[in-house]
């Protein structure tokens, strides 16, 4: 009984209102009618959505705040930004673990130590994998901080001003994990302009590495990746997607549009493609994938790449009459915002209808976007279908994926959700 009292008296004990940190900090009063989304975890809090701010002098960007209700009555506690639409990131709920209240070190350590055992329940590292996504941002509850890891080499990818302030012991939580031996500090650089940071005065942390090049091992296969290329290296969150064109392409003729360093390119040669064609424009890309061939003793008669603009290459194929058993494609992100979501649409309508058109009828297209926008829109089937129809084949789904489970979604913030794969039969 006396363990059993303890408990509910924790759980009734308000922890923020009465905790010893909290005398002095200031409070981000919501409006009404906007308290109950964020006591159901959503962790963005909108300017919109700020009534008042208590404190003097007012909080500056960085600062730990309390969120508040109508009455004054905290909700949780954040990271404070003066001049984002994000004006709280809010990183705890009230009735959450009392030892980590307005405790940022606390919170890092413990969120980044929940990360790591999940992706090891996942089976992450694995002797087969090592490239793998440690943090997820809001999907691992440190909205803004994004870490990949490579080998022994951990990427940080920071797009939050908070995340810039507490970098020291973002990298000292990273360190004390046992297979990191090295940290990369990449700047979201676009990003952080609107969170309010003035870039020039970014200090490039100690443990940043001077090497560009990193070798990586993803279901079997070794990849060389660059540091320089884009997000922090190495597309992670297709590798579920990749070992499955791996599984469909034996005796198959691929082509791989967009195909950056040959991810998928290289999955479908492993899985005894007949014969592969990659396609992109970036050249250093190209001829790192060139460098994965070979690193994987892959027969470079049956894999080869180009470099060339994915429409252009598609409309001469097309004009050709060439055709494929596999056709893939997964452009970049373009639709990085909402308002350009309608040019973003007619765009994925016309790649989509020219590789439709170099599907072998009965052929597979597995079709990507990267667009958080496109995704949470639902619009992505309409487009396809307005494609198939310009195209004049029929298509159907057989397969529609997202991110590998190394990059969780928090359901209170769907907007997390920004990668679509779907595996379309094609007539």
């Amino acid at each position: 009984m006396l363990v059993s009292g303890r408990l509910v008296l924790l759980r009734s004990t308000p922890t923020l209102a009465s905790n010893h940190h909290s005398a002095g900090v200031a409070k981000v009063v919501l409006k009404k009618g906007k308290t109950q989304l964020f006591k159901d975890g959503s962790p963005m809090v909108y300017s919109g959505a700020v009534d008042r701010v208590i404190g003097r002098p007012p909080p500056t960007t960085g600062d730990i705040v309390l969120v508040a209700d109508g009455t004054e009555k905290p909700i949780g506690w954040g990271f404070y930004n003066s001049t984002s639409m994000f004006r709280v990131r809010l990183m705890q709920l009230q009735d959450e673990d009392p030892s980590c209240a307005l405790n940022a070190e606390k919170l890092l350590e413990t969120r980044i130590a929940a990360a790591a055992k999940l992706r090891h329940n996942l089976g992450l590292p694995s002797p087969h994998t090592n490239a793998y996504r440690l943090v997820n941002s809001e999907g691992d509850r440190l909205s803004g901080l994004i870490v990949d890891i490579f080998g022994d080499l951990a990427v940080i990818a920071s797009s939050a001003a908070w995340v810039q302030i507490y970098q020291h012991q973002i990298m000292d939580c990273l360190s004390r994990l046992n297979n990191i031996k090295r940290i990369s500090w990449r700047p979201t650089v676009e990003i952080l302009k609107e969170e309010g940071l003035d870039l020039s005065d970014l200090k490039k942390p100690d443990l940043i590495i001077p090497q560009t090049m990193v070798k990586v091992m993803e279901n079997q296969i070794s990849y060389l990746i660059s540091l320089d290329g884009q997000k922090t290296g190495f597309y992670a969150d297709q590798r579920e997607n990749r070992s499955f064109v791996s599984t469909i392409s034996e005796g198959r003729r691929v082509l791989d549009i967009c195909c950056y360093t040959g991810g998928f390119s290289l999955n479908a040669a492993s899985g005894g493609a007949l014969d592969v064609i990659g396609v992109d424009t970036s050249l250093p890309a190209l001829e790192l994938a060139k460098e994965n061939v070979a690193l994987n003793d892959l027969d470079p008669r049956r894999i080869s790449f180009l470099r060339q603009d994915a429409t252009e290459f598609m409309k001469t194929a097309v004009s050709r009459n060439e055709s494929w058993d596999i056709v893939i494609l997964d452009p970049p992100k373009l639709a990085p915002r909402k308002k350009v979501l309608k040019s973003a649409s007619g765009m994925y309508r016309n790649l989509n209808y020219l590789a439709m058109q170099l599907t072998k009828r009965g052929g597979l297209l597995m079709t990507c976007s990267c667009s958080g926008a496109m995704t949470q829109s639902g619009l992505f089937f309409r487009i396809l279908q307005g494609a198939a129809s310009m195209a004049g084949r029929k298509i159907t789904v057989v397969r529609q994926a997202g991110a590998a489970c190394d990059h969780p979604i928090d359901p209170a913030y769907p907007e997390g959700a920004y990668l679509t794969s779907i595996l379309l039969r094609v007539l």
